[in-house]
Formats: structure tokens, C-alpha cells, sequence
């Protein structure tokens, strides 16, 4: 099995320590999208790319839903209704993040990356939602009704992602400048 090293191992405690951002509640305004697009660029082993930011996101879900939302389930929780479509999206997230910061990564990038990554969400939890048929009828009228719904949510969504792209590429840019052996040069895995 392959090591992960120095920079593999700051990537993963940064995505980690993001997760626990979740904890402070404003209504849609999380790391999450964040965590996929940063492990998506900075995490060469594509298993823990993927892997990693679903594994933060569930486990931040199972203390979130057994505890502080424990009065909206019965029991005991380790999935919620719907969670496949936002688990989707946020894979679809480190998709892009794997994707677009292949060739590198730059301000202009994660700015653009994150609003893609608000628009991939915002379409497919949306979407998942509607096709529960829970809420909203099997027509485009009950599509467009949800979408419509989920736009107050948006501007959280949006203004998360922008803020915890910044700090988490931010932030490692700086730890790049300061220590030599994160830099991408000084390591041929990570």
C-alpha cells in the first residue's frame, strides 16, 4: 500500500478540520462543497479524493442527525431520506475539483469552481428532492416549483462555498509558501 506523505497528510487534517466547521449553524453556509473541490485538486490518490470529503460529510451527518436534529428522526441515523442525491452532488463536486485544477491551481479557478460547484448542488439536491415526489408533483411545473423553492437556500450555499474555498486554497497556499515541502516541486506523491 502506498504512503501518503507530508502534504497528502496537511490536505486530509485540512479537509478534516473543515468538517468541523459544519457544527456552527448558518443556514446553508458549509464547508462541503469546499472539502470536494480542494480534495478533488490537492489529493493525488483519487480513492481518497472521492473518498475523503463523503467520509467528513457522514460523519458529520451522524453526529448532526442523532444529536442536534435527533428530534426529526426516529432512532438512531446513518442516512437521511434523499442523501444519495446530496452525496451525489458532492462526488460530482470532487469530480470538477479533479478536473479543473488538473493542470493547476489559481484564484480565478477556485472562484469559478465554486460557483459551479453552488450550481452543481443547488441542481441535483434540488432535483432529488422533486423526484422524491414527497414534496412536489412528477411534472415540470412541480420541478420548477422546487427549484423555486430552494432558491432561498442558494445565496447561503453560494456565499459558503466561495468563503470555504478561500480559506481552504487560501490557506494552503500559504502553508506552501512557508514550508517548502508542501510545494508540489518538492514531492512527487503526496
Amino acid at each position: 500500500m502506498e504512503r501518503i506523505g507530508i502534504r497528502g497528510k496537511v490536505v486530509i487534517a485540512i479537509i478534516m478540520i473543515a468538517g468541523v466547521s459544519r457544527f456552527f449553524p448558518v443556514m446553508n453556509f458549509s464547508p462541503l462543497a469546499a472539502m470536494g473541490l480542494f480534495g478533488g485538486a490537492y489529493l493525488s490518490k483519487r480513492w481518497l479524493a472521492l473518498t475523503l470529503p463523503l467520509l467528513a460529510v457522514w460523519f458529520s451527518d451522524i453526529l448532526l442527525n442523532n444529536t442536534i436534529y435527533a428530534h426529526m428522526n426516529e432512532g438512531f441515523t446513518f442516512f437521511y431520506q434523499g442523501w444519495e442525491w446530496q452525496y451525489g452532488a458532492y462526488l460530482a463536486i470532487t469530480l470538477l475539483g479533479m478536473l479543473i485544477f488538473r493542470r493547476g491551481v489559481s484564484g480565478p479557478k477556485v472562484l469559478g469552481s465554486s460557483l459551479v460547484a453552488s450550481a452543481l448542488f443547488f441542481m441535483i439536491s434540488n432535483f432529488g428532492i422533486w423526484a422524491s415526489g414527497l414534496l412536489y408533483p412528477l411534472t415540470l411545473e412541480g420541478l420548477l416549483a422546487c427549484y423555486a423553492a430552494g432558491l432561498p437556500f442558494l445565496k447561503g450555499t453560494l456565499f459558503g462555498d466561495m468563503f470555504y474555498s478561500g480559506v481552504l486554497f487560501g490557506g494552503f497556499y500559504l502553508l506552501q509558501q512557508r514550508f517548502s515541502e508542501l510545494r508540489p516541486d518538492r514531492l512527487r506523491a503526496n
